[in-house]
């Protein structure tokens, strides 16, 4: 429990005004990866990386993206570009190895933003609204790089996020 120095009145709070969640223009967006976790898929049979993209520019900066990356799934179309979506991420930011989604974090990349409709999921009957979607990676000159850019550092050398110890192969 934490004790307040001040009571604090409901009735002098601002309003909330919940935040912008339309969709952004379609279009190539640069971004910064804010947060990378791996989850389970619903039916529990693969994994996907779950990212969260900052928009840095040119317009939109401060709006956030998330994209899911199917790494593992039981089918073999969705993993398949899954992994190829994994390994455009990969180059775009000048990373030679994953390990440890952290390693991804920080990495700035050019993403092209499409707008998916809304609609009614046919098997849950769960309605979802109008969101964007990350068709591709793009390094952060628009282009996409076959190998880490001359004397970019390489992602896999930064340190752990905070909070959390570096795993065992970044140790020396």
């Amino acid at each position: 429990m934490a004790y307040l120095d001040q009571p604090i009145n409901v009735n002098e709070l601002p309003e909330d005004t919940g935040g912008d969640y339309t969709p952004l223009p379609p279009g190539d967006y640069q971004t910064v990866i804010k947060d990378a976790d791996l989850k389970a898929t619903n039916d529990g049979t693969g994994q996907y990386i779950k990212l969260r993209l900052d928009v840095t520019g040119p317009t939109h900066a401060g709006r956030v993206v998330f994209s899911n990356i199917n790494i593992r799934n039981k089918s073999s179309a969705a993993e398949q570009i899954g992994r190829a979506q994994l390994g455009a991420l990969m180059k775009a930011i000048g990373l030679a190895t994953l390990q440890d989604t952290d390693q991804l974090i920080g990495g700035h990349v050019t993403v092209k933003l499409a707008i998916r409709e809304a609609r009614t999921d046919p098997a849950t009957g769960k309605t979802y609204e109008a969101s964007n979607e990350v068709k591709a990676y793009k390094g952060t000159d628009g282009a996409m790089p076959s190998a880490a850019p001359a004397g970019m550092p390489k992602a896999s050398a930064a340190p752990a996020a905070p909070g959390k110890a570096a795993p065992p192969w970044m140790k020396k």
